[in-house]
């Protein structure tokens, strides 16, 4: 048909003519037909379309602006749905571009930004209505083109720069920079710098230009001479950039140069000549000032000064330093003067600058000034020749013995008195006219007041004149340690094992000395007696240490040893001690025993165990006897009812009631032990006290002992007469120890089954008890009613007290 002719020459013609557009040849059908789709089943490969790039201008006011259109073949044979993607479109910033989908056209919504996006890249899509993708996808660049329409900026509003004083023409002094956002490889970022105004600073000191501006690069430079500190102290610019090559848009800004001062301009003396006076005898004060002026810039190296004094001054009594602040010269005293020495002192004075001066300064020489110093006279106080006066005396020295004389002298050569005024321990005596220092008595190491061998005092000496002016000094006396005192032996007594091949067998010695060393330690120790040293012998351990050992194997007893010990002082000490040695059998711990742990020890003889058995029975034995005897009395001391309180059922039933126990005696002086006002008010008497005897073996055996009263009285009221005739039998039994010897008491063992007897003198009384069942109990429990009848209560309770204060210990 026409249109199928007409379309194949449009393509024709596209492809003849646009070579470019084509990335496959395979894009015009009818250049190459033996590519289309064939009986054997070959499909046709797509072309993609090369579409170059688009450019748009920025700031368009013409939105929305079609900027290019697509076409897919294959709108000869169906529809086609165009699409686009990419940033603008559905990527950020979205929405600056669109597509019609049915046409192609791609368009610009809003206006575009070249310094915020300088160029787009797009996908574009041919689609079915189905969605399905008909060709490959084409990319599509859109690229923004610039608009001059950023001024170009100044990094800084103000610049600051510096440049010393005399600087020849072209002297960099500083670089100032601009920035444009405009495309740079366009005019519109091309800048051009230049310097529209000068000011110098104080104004109308400089009129003529002098810097100028490189309008590449920015940088300043000086461009004629005359710059001085001393006439201009620097200068204001005013800067201008202007892009596309100073034809476009312009920015203004400011510079400072700062003109930096050189010491071009040495001190100067003004005045140049000074009079001054000092007072001898004084240091450290200030006896005057001096001037120097400089033109350079204050505060800075160039215009602080330092003084010298070069001439008249080889003792080195003045000294002059600069005061920061005004820049003068302050002249001092550092060394006493002497009137009587020299009278008047001359002094030539320099100044120069802290730093070097320049090349350009002129060649002048340096400045100076002359100082006429006058020394003033008064009245001086005397001089010790040395301070500390430094003495060296052996602490024994003798009293009076001279330790220093011609200690101090006057330079007026006045009359001196000389004192003491610190000995804390009194050792020191001055002559008061002389000075002559002699010792009062001997000098002690040990005291406190000497610290490291040194003992310190204080000695004034005044002058006479007017005013009577004094001077001290520090007496620094070391004393030289001589051996005084003897070596003292201790211990004196101990313990040695009576085996003698013991190693451990042995009392270790030693000695102290109030001496210091070299005086002291190490000590010596010897045997003098040869018949001690036939049985001890004594080995020293080390320096302070001996062992005194038996040589024989000793008997038990005690020993007494001299030993002789000897320092090291020059001359030695020697001292002779008595060690009192007591030789005793030892455990194997190397400990004394005493004589029965020894036999325990043993292995003859009964073992401990078996003894202990044998002793433990023994006092079961006697516990059963005592036992047997207390049950008998008890049966022999029952009472018949309504008969007296000692009183039994018949003569017969009466044994005897007093009981001889070889340790309850007295003595002849025991009026203690049986008071008999105790049984008339025994509430009135604590408890009875107890005697202590000493062991029964200290006494004779085998006397015979007095008839003690066997029958006790009928009537109470005879108990007194039955207790004093038992007291005097017991005071002349020859067989009872002494009421105040010490007693031996056997271990009875802990706890019992018995109940206390307190409980007999218990607060309670017995009215509150109701003991008449015991008649109901029969004979044998009749003379236990009989003592709880309340007629006997009172007699009960006083003898029961009796007996309860005499065993209570």
């Amino acid at each position: 048909s026409l249109w199928d002719v007409f379309l194949m020459f449009g393509i024709l013609s596209v492809c003849l003519h646009t070579p470019w557009l084509l990335r496959d040849s395979r894009q015009c059908p009818a250049l190459y037909p033996w590519r289309q789709r064939s009986s054997g089943g070959l499909s046709r490969v797509k072309r993609d379309w090369i579409i170059p790039p688009i450019r748009v201008l920025e700031n368009s006011k013409q939105v929305p602006e079609n900027l290019v259109q697509i076409k897919s073949d294959k709108i000869f044979t169906g529809e086609v749905i165009y699409k686009l993607e990419g940033p603008g479109v559905d990527q950020d910033p979205k929405n600056l571009f669109e597509i019609d989908d049915k046409t192609g056209w791609i368009r610009s919504m809003i206006p575009l930004d070249r310094e915020k996006y300088r160029s787009f890249t797009l996908k574009a899509f041919a689609l079915s209505p189905s969605g399905e993708r008909l060709e490959n996808p084409s990319t599509i660049e859109i690229v923004v083109l610039d608009q001059n329409d950023n001024r170009p900026n100044f990094s800084q509003k103000e610049f600051a720069g510096s440049v010393y004083e005399f600087s020849v023409p072209g002297t960099s002094v500083m670089s100032v920079t601009a920035t444009d956002a405009d495309d740079p490889t366009t005019d519109n970022a091309i800048l051009s710098y230049s310097i529209i105004g000068q000011e110098s600073i104080p104004l109308l000191r400089i009129n003529k230009t002098m810097f100028g501006i490189n309008n590449e690069t920015g940088a300043i430079y000086t461009r004629d001479v005359g710059l001085d500190w001393e006439v201009v102290k620097g200068f204001r610019l005013k800067l201008q950039v202007a892009d596309m090559s100073g034809m476009g848009l312009t920015s203004l800004a400011n510079a400072v140069i700062h003109v930096t001062d050189i010491n071009n301009n040495p001190p100067r003396f003004s005045p140049d000549q000074y009079t001054m006076s000092a007072v001898e005898n004084k240091i450290d004060f200030v006896i005057g000032w001096v001037n120097a002026t400089d033109n350079d810039e204050p505060g800075t190296g160039n215009w602080e000064t330092k003084y010298t004094i070069a001439k008249g001054n080889p003792s080195r009594n003045f000294a002059i330093r600069t005061d920061p602040v005004t820049n003068e010269g302050i002249l001092s005293v550092v060394k006493a003067l002497d009137y009587e020495s020299q009278e008047v002192y001359t002094l030539t004075l320099t100044v120069e600058n802290v730093n070097p001066l320049s090349i350009k300064a002129p060649k002048n020489p340096v400045s100076s000034a002359i100082v006429v110093v006058t020394v003033v006279n008064e009245n001086e106080a005397p001089r010790f020749i040395k301070d500390p006066i430094e003495i060296l005396v052996p602490e024994s020295v003798d009293p009076g013995t001279v330790l220093a004389s011609n200690i101090a002298y006057d330079p007026d050569n006045a009359k001196l008195k000389y004192d003491i005024l610190r000995d804390p321990e009194g050792w020191l005596i001055i002559n008061h006219e002389t000075g002559e220092i002699a010792a009062r008595k001997p000098f002690n190491v040990l005291s406190p007041h000497v610290k490291n061998n040194i003992y310190n005092a204080v000695i004034r000496v005044t002058d006479t004149d007017a005013g009577g002016i004094s001077t001290t000094a520090s007496l620094v006396i070391t004393l030289w340690e001589t051996n005084d005192f003897l070596p003292q032996l201790f211990p004196l007594m101990g313990t040695v094992c009576s085996e003698s091949g013991r190693k451990t067998s042995g009392l270790f010695l030693t000695a102290v000395d109030e001496d210091l060393p070299p005086h002291a330690e190490p000590f010596t120790f010897h045997l003098q007696d040869i018949n001690v040293s036939a049985n001890w012998t004594i080995i020293q351990v080390n320096e302070t240490h001996a062992v005194l050992r038996p040589l024989v194997e000793l008997e038990t007893g005690e020993y007494a040893v001299t030993v002789l010990v000897t320092d090291s002082g020059t001359p030695s000490l020697s001292a002779y001690a008595q060690v009192n040695v007591t030789v005793c059998p030892c455990g194997k711990d190397g400990e004394c025993k005493t004589e029965a742990a020894a036999i325990f020890g043993t292995r003859v003889g009964v073992s401990f165990i078996a003894l202990l058995v044998i002793m433990a029975s023994i006092a079961l034995l006697l516990l059963l006897l005592l036992l047997a005897v207390a049950v008998g009395n008890c049966r022999r001391h029952h009472m018949k009812k309504g008969e007296g309180l000692l009183v039994g059922d018949s003569d017969e039933d009466i044994r005897d009631n007093v009981l001889n126990y070889d340790e309850q005696g007295g003595g002849e002086e025991d009026e203690n032990a049986f008071n008999i006002d105790l049984l008339r008010n025994p509430t009135d008497v604590g408890p009875l006290p107890i005697s202590y005897y000493p062991p029964v073996s200290d006494y004779p055996d085998n006397l015979p002992s007095p008839s003690y009263p066997r029958k006790p009285p009928a009537d109470p009221t005879d108990i007194e007469d039955f207790i004093n005739d038992g007291l005097e039998a017991a005071d002349h039994d020859p067989n009872i120890p002494p009421y105040d010897t010490a007693l031996i008491y056997d271990y009875e063992g802990d706890g019992s089954l018995a109940g206390s007897l307190s409980s007999i003198a218990s607060a309670s009384s017995d009215g509150d008890q109701d003991y008449d069942y015991l008649n109901d109990w029969g004979p044998r429990f009749k003379k236990l009613a009989n003592m709880y009848d309340p007629q006997h209560t009172n007699e009960r309770r006083e003898i029961c007290t009796v007996v309860l204060q005499s065993v209570s210990p």
